[in-house]
Protein backbone atom coordinates (compact mmCIF):
# COMPACT_ATOMS: atom_id res chain seq x y z
CA UNK A 1 0.00 0.00 0.00
CA UNK A 2 2.74 2.49 0.91
CA UNK A 3 5.96 1.28 -1.10
CA UNK A 4 8.11 0.83 2.01
CA UNK A 5 8.77 -1.31 4.84
CA UNK A 6 7.19 -1.27 7.59
CA UNK A 7 10.44 -1.91 9.98
CA UNK A 8 11.93 0.62 8.09
CA UNK A 9 8.77 3.23 8.86
CA UNK A 10 9.23 2.37 12.48
CA UNK A 11 13.10 2.42 12.65
CA UNK A 12 12.64 6.21 11.31
CA UNK A 13 9.73 7.25 13.30
CA UNK A 14 11.42 5.63 16.70
CA UNK A 15 14.05 6.13 18.81
CA UNK A 16 15.79 4.43 21.92
CA UNK A 17 14.58 1.69 23.73
CA UNK A 18 11.08 1.66 22.03
CA UNK A 19 12.43 1.58 18.92
CA UNK A 20 14.86 -1.64 19.86
CA UNK A 21 11.91 -3.16 21.23
CA UNK A 22 9.38 -2.18 18.56
CA UNK A 23 11.48 -3.57 15.77
CA UNK A 24 12.43 -6.78 17.84
CA UNK A 25 8.58 -7.60 18.16
CA UNK A 26 8.12 -6.62 14.56
CA UNK A 27 9.83 -10.54 13.48
CA UNK A 28 7.92 -13.89 13.98
CA UNK A 29 9.21 -15.58 17.46
CA UNK A 30 12.03 -17.58 15.13
CA UNK A 31 13.59 -14.26 13.60
CA UNK A 32 13.73 -12.08 17.02
CA UNK A 33 15.50 -15.30 18.00
CA UNK A 34 17.77 -14.62 14.77
CA UNK A 35 18.32 -11.23 14.88
CA UNK A 36 19.51 -11.11 19.26
CA UNK A 37 21.98 -13.84 18.50
CA UNK A 38 23.24 -12.61 15.15
CA UNK A 39 23.35 -9.22 16.80
CA UNK A 40 25.28 -10.34 19.76
CA UNK A 41 27.99 -12.15 18.02
CA UNK A 42 28.23 -9.90 15.25
CA UNK A 43 27.71 -5.94 16.04
CA UNK A 44 27.02 -5.96 19.79
CA UNK A 45 29.94 -9.01 20.90
CA UNK A 46 27.54 -9.63 23.77
CA UNK A 47 28.39 -13.39 24.75
CA UNK A 48 25.91 -13.78 27.65
CA UNK A 49 23.10 -12.57 25.48
CA UNK A 50 23.91 -15.13 22.72
CA UNK A 51 24.36 -18.07 25.41
CA UNK A 52 21.41 -17.19 26.99
CA UNK A 53 19.21 -17.37 23.75
CA UNK A 54 20.85 -20.85 22.05
CA UNK A 55 20.65 -22.27 25.61
CA UNK A 56 17.29 -21.92 27.07
CA UNK A 57 15.16 -22.61 23.16
CA UNK A 58 14.16 -25.99 22.68
CA UNK A 59 15.81 -27.84 19.32
CA UNK A 60 12.56 -27.08 17.74
CA UNK A 61 12.86 -23.47 18.24
CA UNK A 62 16.85 -23.67 17.24
CA UNK A 63 16.06 -25.47 13.94
CA UNK A 64 13.87 -22.90 13.05
CA UNK A 65 16.29 -19.71 14.23
CA UNK A 66 19.04 -21.25 12.33
CA UNK A 67 17.52 -20.49 8.95
CA UNK A 68 16.33 -17.71 9.42
CA UNK A 69 19.88 -16.57 10.88
CA UNK A 70 21.18 -17.45 7.12
CA UNK A 71 18.93 -15.41 5.68
CA UNK A 72 19.55 -12.38 7.64
CA UNK A 73 23.02 -12.31 7.74
CA UNK A 74 24.37 -14.81 5.11
CA UNK A 75 26.22 -16.61 7.77
CA UNK A 76 25.47 -19.96 9.44
CA UNK A 77 25.30 -19.69 13.03
CA UNK A 78 27.78 -22.03 13.69
CA UNK A 79 30.30 -20.28 11.77
CA UNK A 80 29.93 -17.07 14.20
CA UNK A 81 29.83 -19.11 17.12
CA UNK A 82 32.98 -20.97 15.72
CA UNK A 83 34.40 -16.65 15.22
CA UNK A 84 33.21 -15.18 18.73
CA UNK A 85 33.87 -18.10 21.26
CA UNK A 86 36.56 -20.04 22.67
CA UNK A 87 37.64 -23.05 24.82
CA UNK A 88 34.60 -25.65 26.46
CA UNK A 89 31.68 -22.13 26.20
CA UNK A 90 32.57 -22.85 22.12
CA UNK A 91 32.40 -26.73 22.06
CA UNK A 92 29.32 -26.84 24.08
CA UNK A 93 27.56 -24.09 22.11
CA UNK A 94 27.94 -25.86 18.77
CA UNK A 95 27.42 -28.98 19.98
CA UNK A 96 24.14 -27.65 21.40
CA UNK A 97 22.61 -26.07 18.23
CA UNK A 98 24.04 -29.20 16.06
CA UNK A 99 22.42 -31.81 18.10
CA UNK A 100 18.98 -33.39 17.80
CA UNK A 101 17.26 -33.73 20.79
CA UNK A 102 14.34 -35.61 22.46
CA UNK A 103 11.56 -32.94 23.85
CA UNK A 104 9.13 -35.37 24.99
CA UNK A 105 8.52 -36.02 28.97
CA UNK A 106 9.33 -39.80 28.53
CA UNK A 107 12.73 -41.01 30.42
CA UNK A 108 14.73 -43.81 31.10
CA UNK A 109 15.62 -44.23 34.71
CA UNK A 110 18.81 -46.16 34.24
CA UNK A 111 19.96 -43.88 31.82
CA UNK A 112 19.24 -41.01 34.28
CA UNK A 113 21.34 -42.72 37.24
CA UNK A 114 24.03 -43.58 34.78
CA UNK A 115 24.26 -39.97 33.67
CA UNK A 116 23.76 -38.70 37.52
CA UNK A 117 26.97 -40.63 38.60
CA UNK A 118 29.21 -39.87 35.55
CA UNK A 119 28.51 -36.29 36.29
CA UNK A 120 30.00 -37.30 39.54
CA UNK A 121 33.27 -38.88 38.45
CA UNK A 122 33.72 -36.16 35.88
CA UNK A 123 33.40 -33.30 38.38
CA UNK A 124 32.77 -33.71 42.19
CA UNK A 125 34.92 -36.65 42.79
CA UNK A 126 38.06 -36.19 40.82
CA UNK A 127 40.36 -33.25 40.88
CA UNK A 128 39.95 -31.35 37.85
CA UNK A 129 36.97 -31.61 35.93
CA UNK A 130 35.87 -33.86 32.79
CA UNK A 131 34.94 -30.73 30.83
CA UNK A 132 33.87 -33.18 27.83
CA UNK A 133 31.07 -35.71 29.91
CA UNK A 134 29.35 -32.46 31.03
CA UNK A 135 29.31 -31.39 27.42
CA UNK A 136 28.06 -34.47 25.66
CA UNK A 137 25.34 -34.94 28.47
CA UNK A 138 24.20 -31.08 28.40
CA UNK A 139 24.33 -31.39 25.06
CA UNK A 140 22.47 -34.61 24.04
CA UNK A 141 19.88 -34.64 27.14
CA UNK A 142 16.10 -34.06 26.51
CA UNK A 143 15.08 -31.28 29.62
CA UNK A 144 13.15 -34.22 31.17
CA UNK A 145 15.90 -36.78 31.34
CA UNK A 146 18.28 -33.54 32.49
CA UNK A 147 15.90 -32.23 35.16
CA UNK A 148 15.51 -36.03 36.35
CA UNK A 149 19.64 -36.25 36.02
CA UNK A 150 19.60 -33.26 38.51
CA UNK A 151 17.27 -34.70 40.80
CA UNK A 152 18.88 -38.74 41.00
CA UNK A 153 22.46 -36.12 41.80
CA UNK A 154 21.21 -34.65 44.81
CA UNK A 155 19.69 -38.16 45.72
CA UNK A 156 22.70 -39.80 45.19
CA UNK A 157 25.29 -37.29 46.56
CA UNK A 158 23.73 -34.30 48.48
CA UNK A 159 24.32 -32.13 46.25
CA UNK A 160 22.75 -30.36 43.58
CA UNK A 161 24.17 -30.27 40.03
CA UNK A 162 24.18 -26.25 39.84
CA UNK A 163 25.81 -26.10 42.76
CA UNK A 164 28.81 -28.68 41.36
CA UNK A 165 28.19 -26.77 37.83
CA UNK A 166 29.30 -23.98 39.91
CA UNK A 167 32.44 -24.89 41.89
CA UNK A 168 33.65 -27.37 38.77
CA UNK A 169 33.06 -25.13 35.70
CA UNK A 170 33.37 -21.18 35.32
CA UNK A 171 33.11 -17.96 33.12
CA UNK A 172 30.71 -18.72 30.15
CA UNK A 173 31.05 -22.47 30.20
CA UNK A 174 29.54 -22.03 33.31
CA UNK A 175 27.26 -19.62 32.35
CA UNK A 176 25.77 -21.76 29.71
CA UNK A 177 25.98 -25.16 31.60
CA UNK A 178 23.80 -23.45 34.06
CA UNK A 179 21.31 -21.97 31.94
CA UNK A 180 20.49 -25.03 29.94
CA UNK A 181 19.62 -26.94 33.20
CA UNK A 182 17.54 -24.48 34.84
CA UNK A 183 15.76 -24.19 31.44
CA UNK A 184 15.23 -27.65 31.62
CA UNK A 185 13.91 -27.47 34.93
CA UNK A 186 11.60 -24.70 34.87
CA UNK A 187 11.98 -21.91 31.80
CA UNK A 188 10.07 -19.34 33.96
CA UNK A 189 11.34 -19.43 36.54
CA UNK A 190 14.80 -19.00 35.37
CA UNK A 191 13.55 -15.97 33.25
CA UNK A 192 11.21 -14.79 36.75
CA UNK A 193 14.76 -14.30 37.69
CA UNK A 194 16.71 -12.86 34.89
CA UNK A 195 14.28 -10.49 34.52
CA UNK A 196 14.49 -9.36 38.43
CA UNK A 197 18.44 -9.21 38.38
CA UNK A 198 17.88 -6.31 35.33
CA UNK A 199 15.80 -4.41 36.97
CA UNK A 200 17.15 -4.68 40.82
CA UNK A 201 19.27 -1.66 42.34
CA UNK A 202 20.49 1.41 40.63
CA UNK A 203 19.56 1.55 37.01
CA UNK A 204 17.88 -1.02 34.90
CA UNK A 205 19.38 -3.33 32.08
CA UNK A 206 17.02 -2.60 28.98
CA UNK A 207 18.56 -4.67 26.66
CA UNK A 208 17.98 -7.89 29.39
CA UNK A 209 14.37 -6.55 29.52
CA UNK A 210 13.38 -6.10 26.16
CA UNK A 211 14.98 -9.43 25.49
CA UNK A 212 13.44 -11.67 27.54
CA UNK A 213 9.82 -9.52 27.40
CA UNK A 214 9.63 -9.49 23.68
CA UNK A 215 10.80 -13.22 22.77
CA UNK A 216 8.80 -14.89 25.86
CA UNK A 217 5.87 -12.86 25.31
CA UNK A 218 4.36 -15.70 23.05
CA UNK A 219 5.74 -18.30 24.68
CA UNK A 220 5.50 -18.76 28.25
CA UNK A 221 5.00 -15.27 29.67
CA UNK A 222 1.74 -16.07 32.05
CA UNK A 223 3.86 -18.91 33.47
CA UNK A 224 6.73 -16.50 34.35
CA UNK A 225 4.76 -13.47 35.59
CA UNK A 226 2.93 -16.30 38.52
CA UNK A 227 6.63 -17.02 39.10
CA UNK A 228 8.01 -13.41 39.26
CA UNK A 229 4.64 -12.88 41.77
CA UNK A 230 5.35 -15.91 43.88
CA UNK A 231 9.16 -15.07 44.22
CA UNK A 232 9.12 -11.43 45.04
CA UNK A 233 5.71 -10.69 46.24
CA UNK A 234 4.37 -8.27 43.56
CA UNK A 235 3.60 -8.38 39.86
CA UNK A 236 6.32 -8.16 36.89
CA UNK A 237 3.74 -5.46 35.49
CA UNK A 238 4.46 -3.23 38.68
CA UNK A 239 8.04 -4.13 38.58
CA UNK A 240 7.97 -2.48 34.87
CA UNK A 241 5.90 -0.23 35.16
CA UNK A 242 8.21 1.49 37.99
CA UNK A 243 11.77 1.08 35.93
CA UNK A 244 10.98 2.00 32.73
CA UNK A 245 8.63 5.27 31.15
CA UNK A 246 6.98 7.02 29.08
CA UNK A 247 5.97 4.81 25.19
CA UNK A 248 9.02 2.65 25.82
CA UNK A 249 6.74 1.73 29.09
CA UNK A 250 3.37 1.55 27.35
CA UNK A 251 4.65 -1.10 24.74
CA UNK A 252 6.30 -3.56 27.29
CA UNK A 253 3.19 -3.50 29.16
CA UNK A 254 0.63 -3.81 26.12
CA UNK A 255 3.15 -7.15 25.74
CA UNK A 256 3.18 -8.17 29.33
CA UNK A 257 -0.94 -7.81 29.05
CA UNK A 258 -3.38 -7.76 31.95
CA UNK A 259 -1.80 -7.82 35.87
CA UNK A 260 -3.95 -9.79 37.39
Amino acid sequence: MYGEELSKRVSSELSGDVKRAVSLWLHDPAGRDATIVGRALRIDIDLRAATEVICSRTPTQIRHFKQIYYSIFGAYLEHDIENQTTGDHKKLLLEYVSKPRYEGPEIDRARVDYDAKALYKAGEKKLGTDEKTFIRIFSESSSAHLAAVDAAYHAMYGNSLKKAIKSETSGLFEFALKTILQCAQNPAVYFARVLHKAMKGMGTNDTTLIRVIVTRTEIDMQYIKAEYRRKHGKSLNDAVHSETSSHYRTFLLALLGPNH
